[in-house]
């Protein structure tokens, strides 16, 4: 009668009568793996030694004390075999290096999507022939990447896509698809989103930028410089970009209120024909400075606590409303400032103090912890 180690691991057998040395393999998740048990003559577990192949003792690095004390515990070989086969599919999840290697068919087939689409299009592919980063253009001549992940079973299996975005990323897939017809539904999004791009392009190229530092193609968010210490933040729709955005005005009260009240006033002029920024100037009835008129020194003013501009990612975004001061701080510096005085006091998330400049009463809401 076949016995239940023979029947579970047909490929680890016993090299002696005695039945103290086994020697093969243990099917794990459809890879095999190479080991030999030695147990004592009395067959004691808590003596058993255990010798590994070199991926069987890569893939239990990190699990030893757990194999150690299972080899400690167990009844027989049965039991233990099945305990490391538990450990051994732990450990295969966690290790990606040890993902079974795709079947010839797999390469076979990259390298043809791969001429069908061009070679000059692939900018990386990395040692396992799984990640690639495809570049793009869009009609407007801005250049895009295409990251793509390929499961072993290409291309039976739907990739996983990303890319600098500022909306999801949906592409379609079936089992018949091809890398060439994927870059292709990429070019028709960047297409879709070009209209995007050029509202964001032309207020870049016309006035200043406060935030984001650095914007990528994914930032839908713009804090343009008004003046000293105002600013105003837009937030654009990728769908609908020349629709009236989002807006936010900062600064010192008795500066934003006028412009508030003008962006309310107005706000049925705004026209979806003409640019964001055209329809801005209008309802605010205002020039924004520009590259072409204005040095960025003049709205880069440094917090007054710390004597930085830049904090991280932050900028200067909290404003004494005294006419006579409108001096510009951190939030993070402002709260922690007046955190600390005696004098100050909190309700839910705002805290009330004085100016450190010239004590006039000014509040700030908690800094958000990111």
């Amino acid at each position: 009668m076949e016995s239940p180690l023979v029947r579970d691991n047909p490929l680890l057998l016993p090299l002696n009568k005695e039945k103290t040395i086994y020697d093969g393999f243990i099917t794990v998740q459809e890879r095999d793996f190479r080991l030999r048990i030695l147990l004592p003559p009395d067959r004691q577990f808590k003596r058993a030694r255990l010798h590994c192949c070199w991926q069987l003792k890569h893939l239990l690095h990190g699990y030893e004390h757990i194999v150690k004390q299972r080899l400690q515990q167990s009844a027989d070989l049965v039991s233990f075999i099945l305990e490391l086969k538990t450990i051994l599919e732990v450990g295969l999840k966690s290790h990606r290096e040890c993902r079974s290697i795709p079947p010839p068919q797999y390469y076979s087939q990259l390298i043809s999507e791969m001429e069908t689409l061009g070679w000059g299009k692939l900018l990386f592919i990395d040692t396992e022939f799984r990640t690639l980063r495809l570049k793009a253009e869009d009609s407007c001549g801005r250049h895009h990447v295409l990251t793509i992940k390929l499961k072993s079973k290409h291309p039976a299996e739907t990739p996983e896509c990303s890319a600098d975005l500022p909306v999801p990323l949906a592409m379609t897939w079936t089992p018949q698809s091809t890398l060439d017809q994927l870059h292709n539904q990429f070019l028709l999004i960047l297409e879709s989103l070009t209209e995007f791009w050029d509202v964001l392009d032309e207020i870049d190229s016309k006035t200043w930028i406060l935030e984001p530092e650095k914007a990528s193609l994914s930032d839908t968010m713009r804090r343009i410089a008004i003046g000293n210490n105002v600013s105003i933040k837009v937030e654009v729709d990728p769908r609908h970009p020349k629709m009236l955005p989002e807006c936010c005005l900062l600064g010192a009260e008795h500066v934003v209120t006028p412009l508030r009240n003008k962006l309310n006033a107005n706000m049925h002029l705004w026209n979806p024909d003409c640019s964001v920024l055209h329809n801005l100037r209008d309802v605010l009835e205002i020039e924004f400075p520009s590259p072409a008129t204005h040095e960025k020194s003049s709205f880069s003013v440094e917090c007054g606590i710390c004597y930085s501009y830049r904090l991280e990612a932050a900028i200067p975004d909290q404003v004494c409303n005294d006419p006579r001061c409108g001096q510009p701080f951190h939030q993070a510096c402002l709260y922690e400032w007046l955190r600390a005085l005696p004098s100050s006091r909190q309700s839910f998330n705002i805290v009330f103090g004085e100016c450190p400049y010239c004590s006039k009463p000014i509040t700030v809401k908690m800094a958000t912890q990111k």
